[in-house]
């Protein structure tokens, strides 16, 4: 089957196939799929991350990873940072990447040279990392519109990721590929700093008869990291 043959619909209206039911990849999938994309089909393993395939992306089929591959325009790696090398290179062993068709991966710390093996086949390696602590849940398509989203990408296709993000709702900042191990640093800095704090105050309220500390304690959460911010702009 051809690359022209995989295309779903008119100009602009891209296949997507998401690998991965985590919390990000059904999230992304609906916000393409809000944007007029048509999602042809997501991998899920556990019963947990089927159902929620089937919240956010109802009605999308539930398939193996080669044939979500086979079906997509665009394949949006949404699988844990760890295994995402290992997952392309041994797609790439099976032939499953085909030229012309979208690789994006949502991997903090990787630019788009991990997707190396992808792009030997022709395929157009994209990196896109939205900047929010994701639920796994509509609550995060609203999110997305007030967030930044890190992409990498050689700089002929860089504006097929910005778009990508501009689409799903969300702001484009360009980080280099020298530069993604910072930023994933910046980011876990900033994501485990805020949870591991959060929670000891809500343990020591909780401790204390505190009925709804979380409450209790979010608009100061809020106001001090708006300070905090605000001091670092």
């Amino acid at each position: 089957m051809s690359g022209t043959d995989r295309r779903t619909s008119t100009a602009g209206r891209l296949g997507i196939g998401v690998i991965g039911a985590g919390r990000v990849g059904p999230v992304l999938g609906a916000a393409l799929g809000g944007a007029g994309h048509a999602v042809v089909g997501i991998s899920a393993v556990s019963q947990e991350s089927r159902d929620r395939a089937e919240a956010m992306l109802p009605g999308v089929p539930v398939l193996a990873v080669p044939d979500v591959i086979e079906r997509s325009e665009l394949v949006l790696l949404a699988v844990p940072e760890a295994e995402l090398a290992d997952l392309v290179t041994g797609l790439a062993a099976t032939g499953a990447w085909y030229p012309g068709q979208l690789v994006v991966h949502t991997a903090a710390g990787h630019g788009a040279g991990v997707l190396a093996p992808a792009m030997a086949a022709g395929a157009i390696p994209l990196a896109i990392h939205p900047a929010i602590a994701f639920t796994g849940t509509s609550v995060d398509l609203v999110r997305l519109r007030d967030a930044w989203c890190a992409v990498t990408a050689p700089a002929p296709v860089l504006p097929i990721a910005q778009a990508l993000v501009v689409e799903m709702g969300a702001e484009p900042v360009v980080i280099a590929e020298a530069d993604r191990p910072a930023y994933a640093e910046a980011i876990g800095l900033a994501t485990g700093f805020s949870e591991a704090i959060v929670g000891q105050a809500v343990d020591r309220l909780r401790g204390i008869g505190v009925e709804r500390p979380g409450r209790m304690l979010g608009s100061l959460v809020r106001s001090a990291v708006d300070n905090a911010l605000g001091g670092g702009a």
